[in-house]
Parts: C-alpha cells; structure tokens; sequence
C-alpha cells in the first residue's frame, strides 16, 4: 500500500492554477490535472458523499446540505453522524482489500459515529447560558486534547462566518500533519475551505480572490510537500466551482403569499411551521428540496415556483431520475437555478418579524442555507466595536445575541448546485501519479476508486 493524502480545497476550479497558487499549479503540471464531473447538487455534503462511496445521491441519500426529516417533521443541515450516508465507504472498501488499511478523517463530513480509524471535525461547546465556545471532536478522543494542546481550540469563529479567514484552514493542515506523523495513517483525508467563502461572499471575478487563493496555496503546499517528503502520494480535488450570481430567488416567500406556508409567531418573531405548512422549499444554495404535504397541490405548487424569476427548472419525482435525486428524502418537487441566481431560505414578507436567529451565524436553527452569514451588516457604523461590545457583555455573563448579520441576499456575489457549464469553472483532480488517471474527465462517482487505486496500484 502507498499512503495517499487527499486534499479537498473548496472551490477550486482549473481557471485558478496560476501565478496565485504557484505550488497547486506545480503539482499539477507535475502530475496531472482533470476536471471533476459534479453531481446534483454540487453541494459540500453531496459531493462528498458521493466522494466516500461511489455512488449517487438517489443511493447514499445525501440530497442536499439538509433537508426535511420526514418523521420528525423538522428542518435540519449539517448533521454529523455518519450513519444517515447508505452504502460502503472508502475505508471501509480499503480495509476489505487489505485489513491493515487505515483513515484519518480531517473534516471531510458525516465524521461522527463512522467506521473509519481517525476523525477530526468541528463541535462547538454550547453552553446552558447561551454562549458557544470554540472545540472539535475527535475519534479517538485523547486526539482532541493533543491537537488544542498542540495548536490551541479549534478556531471555529474563522471557519464560517463574517469572521472567516485562513487561520482555520491552518489549523486542519496543521492537524493533518501531526496525525500523519503520530499515526500514520494510510489514506488521509483533508478538508480546506477558506477559498469557498470569499467566493461566495466577493465572487469568482472579485481581485480580492487573488489574496485567498495565494493563502489556500500556501497552506495546501506545505501540507503536500510534508507528504511529498514522505513519500507519499498527493490527490488534490475540489467540490465544485463557484459561479458568479446577481438574483437570489426568494421561494418561501412566494409560496407563503399563495397561502401554502405557514408560520408560527413566537415573541414577536416568525418560525416556519412545517406541520401546518402545505408546501415550503429547503433552500441550498442553487437547488431547492420543495415539499408539498398533499399531491393534489404539486402541480399549483409547480407552477407557482417555476414562475419566479431566476428558476432555471422544476422536477417532479419522476423527472428527478434523471438528475438522480429520486430518494424519499427529496422534495416532492427539486427547483434548480439559473447560474446567476440563488434560493433563500427567507420565508418572513417584514424584515421586522424575521426571526432573532436570521441576525445571527445560526447554521442549525435556520430552516436553509444562509450564506449572508458570511458578511457582517453595512447598517452597523463601527462593526468590530460592535463585536467587541457583545463579546464584552457575554464575559461578563450576561446574555447577549450576537446580532451583527444583515438581511440582505444581494450581497452575496457567488453561489454553487449546478453542474457548472463550462469545466474550467467546475471542480477539479489533481494526482502526483499522471499514469493513474484516466485521460478525460473524471466523474463524483469515480472519485472513490480513483484515491482506492493510488493507494494500491504498484
């Protein structure tokens, strides 16, 4: 067996390899460069759960970020148990081949309750006050405790929000370079992110992407000349690319001024009522999961969202064969966006009964993805004296929202869910080992045996 690093740098697409990421465009003229098909929805958890097992969303049930729990009758994205993903896993497939096969999970996700040998991935500490302190959870646990001793808590508040910057992609190579040392794992898999959220929050045309990608460079680089010095193979791959967007499609709030979705007024505060609501979209950036209670109403349903401007499509259950999304978790309708336009989550009609959790980096409690998360609101004069005054207060022990997100979705500048049309804004494969890849592009779904062959191949 040959140890095999995997490096998933979000949102790199072939267009990005030049003067900005000089060591990423090494190893790729070095080795070898393809780009990734995606599938539907070219979206993180999709992606990599396609990634992990080989097989399409219909199969491992991955249909989005998040979706309806059907007999929970709620919301909910970003879970982390590994077992909501059918099918056999990468690790799984490899310790089959050779039982001394090992994996160390850096924040791929569905890390939790796996079958792999290592596991490291975000968890915060939330606090019966209200406060959320930065941590991780590690498989097996003591790992946790070397890496904060090693590198201090896992820097959560830079890992997502408007406060995101380099330092938490640091952190998880960093991380990824201590477990190759102390364990040695066969095949490791590492997730970087940072590039993905100036994407989204600038978009893919801005100058200011220059900076991010010369930062994910570095960080990628010295984590794969580690490897390299090891010998060790190198795969570099992306999700998706990230395309710029210009119409966020307000879903919900169509479908609630046709009477179908319901809300709940709590304190002033509106919270989508999903067991009274007759149908309401789950919004992930460009797909939306639409839910219709009784079938009769799917056709009324259709047509109301297929009317809003930037919807690129609509597709019943059956027509979701095709993009191969027909699970009983998907939405009896699948809306996909044009590419300049994007789904909110936004269901309230009055910004003042938005619910307390819309101003807030809330990824749990908000019924969709919300990518204005990542901007800090322009109304406030002095933002980081703001910050500085609620974290002061929370200190002190007083409780205090966190309050800083704007409520407007124009201010996003770039989105992802497409398959994108052209491939150099699409995802991408990168091996050290050119002879190992084949000469077109390679599909999600090959993904698996592809990082399977660089560790046994001879």
């Amino acid at each position: 067996m040959h140890p095999t690093l995997v490096v998933l740098v979000v949102g790199l697409t072939p267009r990005h390899l030049g003067a900005h990421t000089p060591r990423l465009a090494a190893l790729a003229r070095a080795g070898a460069m393809r780009p990734l098909t995606a599938v539907t929805p070219a979206v993180t958890c999709t992606m990599q759960a396609t990634f992990m097992t080989g097989t399409l969303p219909r199969d491992h049930g991955i249909v989005a970020n998040g979706w309806l729990f059907r007999d929970l009758m709620e919301v909910w994205l970003w879970r982390q148990s590994n077992q909501l993903v059918a099918g056999e896993k990468i690790w799984e497939a490899g310790k089959k081949r050779d039982p001394a096969f090992t994996t160390a999970n850096l924040f791929w996700w569905y890390n939790m309750a796996a079958s792999h040998d290592i596991g490291v991935t975000p968890r915060p500490i939330y606090k019966s006050d209200g406060r959320k302190l930065p941590d991780c959870y590690a498989a097996p646990a003591e790992l946790r405790d070397e890496l904060t001793r090693e590198f201090g808590p896992f820097p959560l508040f830079q890992f997502w929000g408007p406060g995101t910057t380099i330092a938490s992609s640091r952190w998880i190579a960093d991380a990824a370079r201590h477990v190759r040392r102390t364990r040695a794992p066969t095949l490791t898999l590492v997730y970087l992110p940072h590039l993905d959220y100036d994407l989204q929050r600038f978009g893919p045309d801005d100058p200011r992407i220059e900076r991010s990608l010369s930062e994910i460079d570095a960080v990628a680089g010295d984590l794969i000349a580690d490897a390299q010095r090891d010998g060790a193979r190198v795969i570099v791959l992306s999700e998706y690319g990230i395309v710029p967007v210009s119409t966020p499609i307000h879903v919900n709030r169509a479908l609630r001024q046709a009477g179908h979705l319901g809300v709940r007024v709590e304190d002033g505060g509106e919270l989508l009522d999903v067991p009274q609501s007759r149908a309401f979209a789950v919004a992930d950036h460009q797909i939306a999961h639409v839910y219709v209670a009784d079938p009769s109403l799917v056709p009324d349903v259709r047509r109301i969202v297929a009317a809003l401007p930037g919807v690129d499509g609509v597709f019943d259950r059956a027509e979701q064969r095709a993009l191969g999304l027909d699970h009983p978790r998907s939405g009896e309708l699948v809306a996909l966006a044009r590419p300049d336009a994007w789904f909110t989550y936004y269901y309230w009609l009055d910004d003042r009964h938005a619910p307390d959790f819309a101003r807030l980096v809330e990824i749990h409690r908000k019924p969709g993805y919300d990518p204005v998360e990542l901007f800090l609101d322009p109304a406030i004069r002095s933002p980081k004296l703001a910050v500085g005054w609620r974290l002061a207060r929370r200190a002190l022990g007083f409780r205090v929202l966190m309050d800083v997100i704007p409520l407007d979705a124009t201010l996003v500048k770039g989105s992802h869910g497409r398959v994108t049309d052209a491939a150099a804004e699409g995802p991408l494969f990168i091996s050290s080992e050119p002879r190992l890849l084949p000469d077109g592009p390679v599909a999600a779904t090959a993904v698996k045996d592809a990082i399977l062959t660089h560790v046994f191949a001879a």
